[in-house]
């Protein structure tokens, strides 16, 4: 069956319906990853958008369940160039075509993805819709596109209620803005007991369970919209434990101290990022998936000053907040499926808390 992506620039790619055949309306964003589609339709950072995946073909190691990143997938489209028709791999339990009907996920493949990244790099990223109907009313369709926002998409994303991962060390808790599993399990792994909060969660309950550490976690959205969240960040701040953030997470502590964000032209995607460590001036690739940044230029230093930028556009990539126990990353350390440059950040966490050494090897 026919498919089309229609953007709010009124460019319209012809292709062939995947997955769900019901119409969608989504930011549309590109991943640079030649692997781990499953862990990308799994992170819950992509919810409110559509995913174009640059590599060619998808699909063709198939679904493997364990490899996944929450308990479903969160875009609300899926863009490839060729949808692999065999998956030939010996963890294999499933095809992306199946998966993405079992949840209602709506795709198309065959268009030019090449053209499509392009297209958005120029003009910077874009709304669009999905859809298997013929385009008519072009100007109904650019309306209802160029009014479309994700919204606050962390409420959609967020843990329920509270919950305990066993282990027998220090105590973090994470607060879950839509959290990777492996940000937890890389703690769980390295012997941490994790509490997983709920966004919304006040401060004062999480003080109350006296963890050794607070781990701020990755997710959609803009962050100037989880005001009531930021607030609650800020009370954390001016506590003495200390805190590790991640992407969303790094954002929102930032933007609790009087830092500011802005949504870049289309962002960072994929899983070959590099990144320099302003102190050692090592150089890391990473996994990055994210829209906004923290702007720097008006940091105040009494605050925070820049650890990591972006070596290909000069970014910030993390914060070292003055006089406290507190770092913060853009990237995703806990990078699955990788690279694995940067997962020493978390033994980095560990002996903030208290660790005398380097806890067990990462693992992962």
């Amino acid at each position: 069956m026919k498919a089309f992506l229609i953007l709010e620039d009124g460019h319209v790619f012809e292709g062939i319906s995947i997955g769900s055949q019901r119409e969608t309306v989504s930011e549309i964003v590109f991943n640079t990853s030649m692997t781990g589609y499953l862990e990308v339709l799994t992170d819950p950072s992509y919810a409110g958008q559509a995913v174009v995946m640059t590599y060619p073909l998808i699909g063709n190691y198939g679904i493997c369940f364990h490899d996944m990143e929450s308990e479903r997938p969160w875009p609300d489209g899926f863009i490839v160039r060729e949808l692999s028709r065999m998956a030939s791999n010996f963890r294999c339990e499933g095809t992306i075509q199946n998966f993405l009907e079992k949840h209602d996920i709506p795709g198309i493949a065959g268009i030019d993805t090449r053209a499509l990244t392009k297209r958005l790099r120029e003009k910077g990223t874009m709304n669009g819709m999905i859809t298997t109907k013929e385009p008519c009313s072009m100007d109904e369709i650019i309306a209802k596109l160029k009014s479309y926002s994700v919204g606050n998409a962390v409420d959609r994303v967020t843990c329920k209620q509270k919950k305990v991962l066993d282990g027998g060390g220090f105590h973090v808790a994470l607060l879950d803005f839509g959290a990777k599993d492996h940000i937890a399990e890389s703690l769980t792994k390295r012997g941490c007991r994790v509490t997983v909060y709920p966004a919304r969660t006040k401060a004062e309950e999480i003080l109350a369970d006296a963890p050794d550490g607070i781990m701020l976690s990755n997710g959609p959205g803009d962050p100037k919209s989880c005001t009531e969240i930021i607030a609650e960040l800020k009370k954390l701040y001016e506590t003495d434990i200390p805190i590790f953030a991640i992407c969303l997470g790094h954002q929102l502590l930032a933007l609790a101290n009087g830092a500011d964000t802005y949504k870049m032209k289309y962002g960072h995607r994929g899983g070959n990022h590099p990144v320099k460590d302003l102190e050692t001036g090592k150089v890391y690739i990473s996994s990055q998936n994210h829209g906004y940044v923290v702007d720097t230029d008006h940091l105040d230093e009494k605050i925070a000053v820049p650890a990591f930028i972006n070596v290909n556009d000069g970014t910030n990539e993390g914060l070292k907040y003055t006089g406290k126990q507190i770092f913060t990353v853009q990237f995703h350390p806990e990078a699955c499926p990788g690279p694995r440059d940067s997962a020493f950040l978390f033994d980095r966490f560990i002996q903030m808390m208290g660790g005398d050494r380097l806890c067990q090897k990462d693992q992962i």
